[in-house]
Formats: structure tokens, C-alpha cells, sequence
């Protein structure tokens, strides 16, 4: 079958939704599905780029938002038409979707809709926001043949716009477990030696957007609080955002800023611990890639993260904006090195369970052929 993905950016332009899309594509792709991508056109990149075998379209998005996301749609209209594929399949509810939701009014085809997020900052209170949200809601509830909800709380959100069951699915985001492992304390000792990082350190990693919502100015303001209970304790925030300079500004002893880091793997392989202390998430890619890597973390309590994590058993949940707890959390684990281990073994066979990604892709092609068949 041939499927065409909508998403607001493709690679080399990388957030969550676009890593998590590339990383399912190669097992989709051996699973028989033909998959072209459609994307935003974004300075210095090509119209039209084939990556790893996948062609990506990149449409024109000029002036402000509402004309950039008229331009999206209506470059995108015609290539759908051209590709003719079995199943559109939306990434967010927003101008992707109202792409998709156009292309099968005009040529009859059926639309997946992922929902990247949720809570405060997710994909349904955003739309509700925008202008005609509502009537986009309607049409959207409508004619998306299925929404997929990485999370329990998406899914009870789109229930509560009117989505019937039927219509929703839970599948989750999934991770490349053999990418994202454990390595053995001889193995961790080199490793640290390559990316220049203290042997005998204790290590925290934050991986992600240094935005607002991540609530990084926490964890670093609370880091010397941490420093005067362990010495040695280090934290690698890996990323970058609109809040990167501001952040660097509040910094003291022990915060590391390594800015993009095309691959966080290594420096997982290479930390103790791991912390997400955000406000808003739909299914935390970078917590399943810590939890795959054999990590204990510590995280808020949003979105899908505490699907993720049982709390006391692969993790400690802590309520959001609550500093307090954060430090506690943090100077717990970073103290019990046999808490530690024990979490990140557990944590890395719970991930193994459920949130593989050959486990991912095929419930996602099983949608698919269901969509297809009627059911």
C-alpha cells in the first residue's frame, strides 16, 4: 500500500514527531508500505529530496501563518493527487490534518490523524485556539476516518470533542531498542572518555527543545542545591530552543550545554540518570530512548509520561512546577546507585514490552489494513 505523510517538518529539520516518524519508516517500509512525505519548505532546503530511499516533498510556506498554511494545503492538493495513495496519515491536528481532511473531500481518500500532544499546550486546545477552531474541530471529528492517540489523556481528550471509539485508536510512539541500550561499566568508562565527560562523575542528561513548557530554568536553578549533596554530580542538557540563552545565563558549576546533538545515544549510554521536568507532553520520545538506554528517570507527571514510568519501580513521577520535589527526586537516585540499577533494568524491559518499534509498526499497519478492509 502507499501512504502519504503530512508533518509540519522532515529531516535534516528534527524535533520529537520528526524523529519518531523517521525511525518507524524503515520498519513500515519492510512491512510492504510505499511511503512518500509531505513537509514544509523551509530556508535553504530543496523542493524535493529523496532520504533513505523516502521521497519528501517540501511545500512552499510564505508569509504569515494563515497564508503559509493556505500555500501548504494548496501545493499539497495536487501532488496527493498525482501520488494517489491508499491512506493519507496526518502528523498534528493542525495544518497537516486540515491538508488531509481536504484531499479526501476532493479525491475520496482515508485519513489517519496522529495527535502529538496533549494537555495545556496539545494539539485539541491549540486548535480550539485558532481561528474557525471549532468549526475545524467539527469537520476534522467528521471526516478523519481514525485518530491516534499516543496517550491516555489525548485519548480522553478527544473523546470529550465528540470522537467516537471507533474512530480512535491508542498506538504509541515507538523506540529503536537496539540503538538505545545499556552498556556495561567498562563500556560507559570508555564511552565517557570519548565525549570528554569526568569518569568517576555522577551524570544527569536532559535531551530535548530548550522551550518554556520543558521547564529547564528549574533543573538548572536547583543545581547547586544538588552539588552541595553530591560533589560530583554533572548535568548535560542536550539541545537547543529559544530558551538556551536565557538558561546559560542562570548556570553555575556542573551544567554542561552541548547544544544539537545529532545522536543522544551515546551520551544516554554515558549518564546515570535522566530528567524531563516539563509542564506538557503527548509520549515523551526522550524518555523512552533514556528508558531503552537502561536509565532510571525522573519526570513530571503529563501527558503519556506516566504510561512510561511506574513510579518507584523504573522511576520517580513528580508533580509539574514543583522544584522542591524535583531536587528531592533527583538527589534521592543520584544517592542510591542500587535504586538506580534496579529502575533502569526494569524500566529498559518494560520499554522492550511495549514501545519497540516492531511492535509499533505493526499495529500501525494493522490500522492501515484495517481502514482499508472496513473494519
Amino acid at each position: 500500500m502507499r501512504v502519504a505523510m503530512i508533518i509540519q517538518g522532515y529531516a535534516p529539520r528534527v524535533g520529537g514527531a520528526e524523529r519518531s516518524l523517521q525511525a518507524l519508516i524503515p520498519y513500515l517500509r519492510e512491512m510492504g508500505v510505499d511511503i512518500h512525505v509531505l513537509t514544509r519548505r523551509y530556508p535553504g532546503l530543496a523542493p524535493f529530496e529523496v532520504i533513505n530511499e523516502v521521497p519528501v516533498y517540501r511545500l512552499p510556506i510564505p508569509g504569515p501563518k494563515p497564508t503559509a498554511s493556505v500555500s501548504f494545503s494548496m501545493t499539497a492538493l495536487p501532488i496527493i493527487k498525482r501520488l494517489s495513495p491508499d491512506i493519507i496519515h496526518a502528523h498534528e491536528l493542525l495544518s497537516p490534518t486540515t491538508t488531509a481532511v481536504l484531499a479526501k473531500r476532493l479525491f475520496k481518500i482515508p485519513v489517519v490523524v496522529k495527535i502529538l500532544r496533549g494537555g495545556i499546550l496539545g494539539d485539541v486546545r491549540r486548535l480550539e485556539q485558532k481561528s474557525f477552531g471549532n468549526m475545524r474541530r467539527n469537520s476534522f471529528c467528521k471526516h478523519v476516518d481514525t485518530f491516534i492517540a499516543i496517550s491516555r489523556e489525548i485519548n480522553e481528550e478527544l473523546a470529550g470533542v465528540g470522537v467516537p471509539p471507533d474512530r480512535r485508536i491508542m498506538i504509541p510512539n515507538g523506540v529503536d531498542i537496539e540503538r538505545f541500550h545499556p552498556l556495561p561499566a567498562s563500556g560507559k568508562k570508555v564511552l565517557r572518555d570519548r565525549l570528554g565527560i569526568a569518569p568517576e562523575s555522577t551524570i544527569t542528561v536532559f535531551s530535548g527543545r530548550l522551550a518554556p513548557e520543558k521547564r529547564v530554568n528549574h533543573l538548572v536553578s536547583i543545581w547547586p542545591d544538588v552539588r552541595k549533596e553530591i560533589p560530583d554530580a554533572e548535568l548535560y542538557i542536550l539541545g537547543t530552543g529559544e530558551e538556551e540563552d536565557n538558561l546559560k545565563k542562570l548556570v553555575g558549576d556542573g551544567v554542561h550545554f552541548t547544544g544539537r546533538v545529532e545522536n543522544v545515544a551515546p551520551y544516554l549510554q554515558a549518564a546515570d540518570l535522566f530528567v524531563l521536568p516539563s509542564i506538557a507532553e503527548g509520549l515523551p520520545n526522550s524518555l523512552l530512548e533514556a528508558s531503552a538506554s537502561g536509565l532510571p528517570v525522573v519526570a513530571t507527571d503529563v501527558g503519556g509520561s506516566n504510561e512510561i514510568i511506574t513510579d518507584n519501580e523504573t522511576g520517580l513521577s513528580i508533580p509539574p512546577d514543583d522544584s522542591p520535589a524535583l531536587k528531592e527526586a533527583i538527589i534521592f537516585l543520584l544517592k542510591n546507585p542500587e535504586q538506580r540499577s534496579q529502575m533502569g533494568q526494569r524500566g529498559r524491559s518494560y520499554i522492550k514490552e511495549k514501545y519497540s518499534l516492531p511492535i509499533v509498526s505493526r499495529q500501525i499497519v494493522s490500522m492501515y489494513e484495517n481502514l482499508l478492509s472496513g473494519k
